[in-house]
């Protein structure tokens, strides 16, 4: 085998700051080739070689990226939405065949994540404090007349990304309403308290937890992290250590924490680099470092909570200029 790193970074979309972090890396290393169905994404600009690839429900999708992955030497795929990660862990084995390690746990971790009714259950049986959630309506109203839950509620689908068709609800009609109109939604309490988002990196060779970044959430924007800032917690990373290992993770991946009355309560994981991530990186949290290391056959000592607290992401708009020509 060459001693190529290259890496290839799936529907890069408006993640500048990832395709140059792994640019940084692979400085006389290898390159990062960036994909997109758009040829108007910018973080495509910033990557060493990108292709305009099919939408990803395309038919001939996989073997496009297949054959990306082959005739350029690819050491690593990875994705930056949801639904690609679980085409990429379905597939898992054609990658690894064609000499591609694909970033991302197993399948069934992968699906559990993104049913978030089924994450609920896991938590809930593996004794995990988590957000009340229900797919059953008359159980919900059941439980609002006992008392075990008060309105407002969020209703959304159980199977959505990016904070799409969520609905705050204050009375039952608005329930009824939705759920007569549309399938798979779930009803979930609502948090009043601290959120927070958690950066974390499960050696890929070791299977052990290596790396914790915790944000406090100051300001939201459309589902992601506005403005965030870097704090310690030892409970908070004992739970995420317990948390994981139950769950089989593998890789880097973002979850997302309530604190309510000194509790904290996991609310969701995307099994993939966060929205917030560049500011773990920004803090000294290097993960595209530590895939590296793990790419190279090389294990991560453990840096949880190696970082300086206090530290403040503000985010703002910038723009790339193309031209047609």
């Amino acid at each position: 085998m060459s001693n190529d790193m290259n890496i290839l970074i799936l529907s890069c979309g408006t993640r500048n700051k990832i395709v140059k972090y792994f640019k940084k890396e692979l400085i006389g290393k290898g390159i990062v080739l960036a994909t997109d169905c758009s040829n108007l994404a910018p973080a495509l600009y910033e990557a060493d070689k990108h292709f305009i690839v099919p939408r990803m429900d395309d038919k001939g999708y996989l073997d496009v990226i297949l054959s990306l992955c082959k005739e350029n030497k690819v050491k690593a795929v990875l994705s930056l939405i949801d639904p690609e990660l679980s085409l990429l862990a379905e597939h898992k084995q054609a990658f690894l065949e064609i000499g591609t390690v694909p970033i991302v746990p197993e399948i069934d971790v992968v699906e559990m994540c993104f049913d978030k009714y089924m994450m609920y259950d896991f938590l809930v049986k593996n004794g995990f404090k988590t957000i009340k959630s229900y797919i059953d309506e008359e159980e919900f109203y059941r439980d609002v007349e006992a008392g075990v839950i008060n309105y407002p509620v969020f209703v959304k689908p159980v199977k959505g990304s990016a904070s799409i068709n969520i609905s705050k609800v204050t009375q039952k009609e608005e329930v009824e309403l939705l759920f007569s109109r549309f399938d798979n939604l779930m009803i979930q309490e609502f948090m009043d308290g601290t959120e927070y988002g958690v950066d974390a990196y499960i050696d890929m060779i070791s299977g052990e937890l290596v790396s914790t970044f915790i944000k406090e959430k100051l300001k939201m924007r459309a589902g992601e992290t506005d403005k965030s800032v870097s704090i310690k917690d030892e409970k908070l990373f004992e739970l995420i250590k317990n948390f994981v290992k139950k769950a089989g993770f593998k890789g880097i991946i973002d979850i997302d924490v309530f604190k309510v009355d000194g509790e904290y309560y996991i609310s969701e994981v995307n099994p993939r680099f966060g929205g917030g991530y560049p500011h773990a990186y920004e803090s000294g949290v290097n993960v595209p470092e530590m895939i590296i290391k793990n790419l190279n056959g090389n294990v991560n000592k453990d840096i949880i909570g190696k970082y300086e607290e206090g530290i403040y992401m503000l985010k703002y708009n910038d723009m790339k200029i193309l031209s047609n020509k």
